[in-house]
């Protein structure tokens, strides 16, 4: 089925109106010749002649007059269509699509979103929560949250804050361990072990002295997610390695303590990954504004330290 000739109807309106192919060219910003040729693809197409022409004046013929109410309408069809379209990436309406990492996006990402429904009240949102990696581009997401050190990909990517992951326990599993003076001396010991990395038990460490050393786990409780480690981890049952926004409290609060404080793992960034499109709906370019906003301003976010940031 041969699609119609729109471009061809567009300029016929437009001649019309004009009374002209001249005029009708310098309106549109085409040729004469490019217009003259439209006119007569599309009355070759119709089997009818829509103008009278003669070296003096051009005039619709009646059919052309009853097709003409036509023609006007495509263009405006087109004409609001368009409109609409830039109505939406002016003004926030409809759905934006998002993943993320469930423990952060239920303590940490959805506490902000009340903020964010206040500004924009026309935006909704919905939030897939999986620890797992999904495919932004062919799971149909606006963009996700990422907790890690990005590879080199085709994604475009917006890093929010670093996060930095402590090696702590409770005061009760210090308390009855043997003074630690290194990150081997912590290979006897039972730890949690993070299994949604792709070595798990393996953690890369670097000393303020330079010395860098690879401590291997000795695994007392493996989990996908981190946060089922928590009350284990609070009432004495190990040691482990944690990201900053999942402890900072039982810190402040004194629950847990920090272990070989001189000793480092890399932090790891809190990006948005989102497919490489060139233009965004602007409902989803504000919620991304709105978390590079208020998520570095979250009260775990450490903004000045001499500790290193990768090994």
């Amino acid at each position: 089925m041969r699609l119609p000739d729109f471009e061809a109807w567009a300029i016929f309106a437009r001649v019309a109106e004009h009374g002209s192919f001249a005029k009708a060219a310098d309106d549109v910003q085409l040729s004469r010749p490019t217009v003259s040729k439209a006119i007569t693809r599309l009355e070759t197409s119709l089997g009818l002649s829509l103008f009278n022409r003669s070296s003096r004046q051009l005039s619709l013929t009646e059919m052309g007059r009853q097709l003409l109410a036509h023609a006007r309408q495509l263009i405006a069809e087109a004409e609001m269509a368009e409109a609409e379209a830039r109505e939406t990436m002016l003004i926030p309406t409809g759905q934006v699509r998002i993943a993320a990492p469930m423990t952060f996006g239920i303590h940490h990402l959805s506490p902000l979103l009340p903020g964010f429904f206040t500004r924009y009240p026309d935006v909704d949102v919905a939030i897939d929560f999986s620890d797992s990696l999904v495919d932004v581009i062919a799971d149909g997401f606006d963009f996700a949250v990422r907790i890690a050190t990005l590879a080199d990909s085709s994604l475009r990517t917006r890093k929010l804050c670093d996060v930095r992951l402590l090696l702590v326990a409770s005061p009760v599993w210090i308390d009855r361990t043997a003074p630690l003076r290194s990150p081997q001396d912590l290979e006897s010991h039972k730890g949690f072990v993070y299994t949604g990395t792709s070595t798990p038990g393996l953690i890369r460490l670097a000393c303020r002295t330079g010395e860098t050393c690879t401590l291997t786990q000795r695994a007392g409780f493996r989990s996908n997610n981190a946060e089922s480690f928590l009350p284990s981890l609070e009432a004495g049952f190990g040691y482990g390695f944690f990201p900053e926004f999942m402890i900072w409290e039982a810190l402040r609060d004194g629950r847990l303590k920090r272990l070989l404080p001189e000793w480092h793992a890399s932090h790891v960034g809190i990006c948005l990954v989102s497919p490489p499109n060139a233009l965004r709906p602007k409902r989803v370019q504000v919620l991304m504004d709105y978390l590079s906003e208020t998520v570095p301003a979250a009260p775990w976010v450490r903004r000045e330290t001499d500790e290193p940031t990768s090994l």
